[in-house]
């Protein structure tokens, strides 16, 4: 009998995938040490980011959907 493959939790919880495929996720260096930053950075960081390559894949892989 076959196992079937289950959602990677902490992947679920950290990428979201589009209905065109594409793997989005939130930036780094957002978290603290915010005040040092610009306002035009600190913009910047809060813009979701997109997942290209191999990394991509396996991200998708993870959640079920490659």
């Amino acid at each position: 009998m076959k196992n079937k493959q289950k959602t990677h939790k902490g992947a679920s919880k950290r990428f979201k995938i589009t209905a065109t495929g594409k793997v989005m996720h939130r930036s780094h260096h957002i978290r603290h040490l915010v005040s040092n930053k610009s306002k035009s950075q600190l913009r910047r960081l809060n813009q979701p980011k997109l997942l290209l390559g191999k990394f991509a894949r396996k991200i998708k892989k993870l959640l079920g959907k490659a």
